[in-house]
């Protein structure tokens, strides 16, 4: 997969003044920021105030979204197009947050890739871009801020996990076991930092109404998914306030919570196979849709 540099996009000139002089207002991080959650995190940390580094691959959706909040909150925005499943492109993030470092009060880690299929059949590269991408750039942003959030006693990370890491999943294996160490890694950070005045979140939504289905070869509205799949915008609203009020974890839409409920009552094994039952069938809807267009 290609990647544009990692560079920072100024401000432009048709942003107002106040925009670009926000030298004191805190600052979000949020990643995957063009688009679905992440894009909704960004609107979220602007509307109360935050300044923001958008991180994501697409430079126009990036500077586009960057232009669009500037102008309704009176924020500042620096785009940042960079491939985070690449360690170079991930230093070049780093030596930018170097700089910015007493300022940054969020960070989301949103960005996240999955692909679809068994596992003998998916492509090795994309795997490890999964593995790449989910777990080191998570890691990494996060080593990042945390010790400046620490010595500043102020700060808060929220990481999106899945309702997939609470399970195997079967056709999905490498995405699932990826969201497991997310959720785990998230839950012991949080109980390292608790009492520092830093927090750290894990968001844990089910089917959702983003571009990542598509990316991953599935539909949203396949069998797990449904009438009762979540926008963006509820899932990150729902993630921004739990990040606020300090909770640990947060899965969103009841549906998923009894799901969570239910991976404790059923045996593993058991769970496993009912994973691998619903995304063999999203594989045959997925395929009957590939048919038909």
């Amino acid at each position: 997969m290609g990647s544009s540099e990692a560079t920072v996009t100024a401000i432009p000139a048709s942003v107002p003044a106040t925009a670009r002089r926000g030298d004191s207002r805190p600052i979000a991080i949020v990643t995957g920021a063009s688009s679905g959650i992440g894009r909704d995190f960004a609107e979220l940390y602007a509307r109360d105030g935050h300044d923001l580094v958008l991180v994501a691959r697409r430079r126009e959706a990036l500077e586009s979204l960057g232009r669009s909040l500037a102008d309704r909150y009176g924020v500042a925005c620096d785009a940042f197009p960079a491939d985070l499943a690449r360690r170079l492109d991930r230093e070049h993030l780093a030596a930018r947050l170097r700089s910015i470092d007493d300022r940054i009060v969020a960070l989301v880690n949103n960005a996240g890739i999955g692909t679809h299929g068994y596992f003998h059949e998916t492509d090795l590269d994309r795997e490890l871009e999964i593995i790449d991408l989910n777990i080191a750039a998570l890691t990494h942003l996060a080593k990042l801020v945390v010790p400046g959030m620490l010595a500043r006693r102020r700060g808060q990370i929220v990481n999106v996990s899945s309702l997939a890491a609470f399970q195997p999943g079967p056709l999905m294996a490498v995405y699932y076991a990826s969201k497991a160490y997310v959720q785990s890694f998230s839950e012991a950070l949080a109980e390292e930092v608790a009492g520092t005045g830093v927090t750290v979140t894990a968001l844990c939504p089910g089917p959702t109404i983003t571009e990542f289905h598509g990316r991953a070869g599935i539909r949203a509205d396949a069998p797990a998914g449904g009438p009762q799949t979540m926008t963006s915008r509820e899932v990150a609203e729902a993630g921004y306030r739990a990040a606020n009020r300090g909770k640990r974890v947060i899965v969103t839409g009841l549906r998923n919570k009894i799901v969570v409920v239910a991976n404790r009552l059923l045996s593993r094994r058991r769970m496993t196979r009912l994973v691998r039952r619903v995304q063999e069938r999203r594989r045959v809807v997925a395929r009957n849709s590939l048919t038909k267009t």
